[in-house]
């Protein structure tokens, strides 16, 4: 039996990555390990998170975090690398685009390892962010890139992939069957709704926590003045990321709305259920909020996720306190039609196939 290692760091990978060890432990044609280079470990990493959400604990784990990106990077380079050189896969499979990407993928193609890209062509076109650079780089080694849309696909052709020794494919965005099988469950396995005393459409869910907003005072002060004024509508939730409940405290900022500590995916997923709106600078959610059909306020200068912008699901306004508050108003009059199809179906056996293909 083929051997892949699947190589995960955050969260969000993690749940996504489960789509596809679902279906390859019940094809059962293929040996998965699962390593997990302990990047955003948190309190919900907890054995709760895994058995809750049905997700194959990691026969690894390196417990690498809390370093700069440096230091982060190097050390994951040198431990996957001996777990690779122990278990000797046929393949390695990294998601997106954190430190633990880029490792996984260099550890990988510096032992001979074939490489799949799972989330291969976005492209934010800002080198100032360490997750571009990360994506760059871990396309341009893969042997397998798994494309989410169309234009993560046109990145890649005009980046001159068609003429290198790698396989480019539309797959779509496995985040979509992840969203659809955790949402079948979430309603039973959360009670937020309940607790907050919500009602449908009656409120914005709103994260902020990248630290191009969080580590700019002028930004974050003119992000919570558009949210404190859009509370004034609508009740605004703004579960706080420890990184912008520092920097709150630090600049002094007030935020209006309803605070909530850090929530559990099942709590996100009935937010997102009930909301009318999002605002967010997270780059997934913004998926999210499509797949749960909201309109989402984009509170960054550029996305990954352009088709969003292009057919009006979201609105890119960045800090601009009156263009997040424009976006706002414009959303309550709108219709919106959230029946494209941007992102494909049944995701999660299409890439099993391609790996199945290049592993055979």
């Amino acid at each position: 039996m083929k051997k892949i290692i699947s190589i995960l760091g955050a969260r969000p990978q993690f749940v996504k990555a489960a789509v596809l060890s679902r279906i390859i432990k019940e094809k059962n044609e293929i040996e998965e390990i699962i390593v997990h280079t302990g990047q955003h470990f948190d309190q919900n990493m907890s054995q709760v998170f895994f058995d809750e959400m049905e997700i194959p604990h990691p026969k690894y784990n390196l417990g690498i975090n809390g370093l700069s990106h440096g230091a982060m990077t190097g050390q994951m380079l040198e431990k996957i690398e001996a777990v690779l050189i122990k278990e000797k896969p046929s393949m390695v499979v990294v998601y997106g685009d954190t430190n633990s990407t880029l490792a996984g993928a260099l550890a990988a193609k510096k032992l001979g390892i074939m490489v799949t890209h799972v989330e291969a062509g976005l492209r934010s076109f800002n080198m100032k962010m360490p997750e571009e650079v990360n994506r760059i780089l871990t396309d341009r080694i893969s042997d397998l890139l798994l494309c989410p849309t169309s234009v993560s696909v046109a990145n890649l052709k005009a980046e001159g992939f068609a003429s290198f020794k790698s396989k480019v494919i539309r797959c779509g965005d496995i985040m979509k069957d992840s969203v659809s099988y955790y949402s079948k469950m979430s309603a039973s396995r959360s009670d937020i709704i309940n607790e907050l005393g919500l009602n449908d459409n009656e409120f914005v869910l709103a994260t902020i926590h990248r630290q191009e907003n969080t580590d700019d005072p002028e930004k974050l002060e003119s992000i919570v003045k558009a949210l404190n004024q859009i509370s004034k509508d609508s009740k605004v939730l703004l579960p706080l990321h420890p990184r912008t409940r520092a920097a709150m405290e630090r600049y002094n900022l007030s935020f209006e709305g309803i605070v909530l500590d850090p929530l559990g995916y099942f709590d996100m997923l009935e937010l997102l259920k009930h909301c009318s709106m999002v605002i967010t600078d997270s780059g997934g959610l913004q998926k999210e909020a499509f797949f749960n059909k909201k309109p989402c306020i984009i509170v960054r200068e550029e996305t990954e996720w352009v088709e969003l912008s292009v057919h009006g699901y979201a609105k890119i306004t960045g800090h601009n306190a009156q263009k997040m508050i424009s976006a706002f108003d414009d959303f309550n009059i709108s219709n919106i039609d959230f029946e494209a199809d941007l992102y494909g179906n049944e995701v999660g056996i299409k890439i099993y196939d391609e790996i199945q293909k290049m592993i055979n």
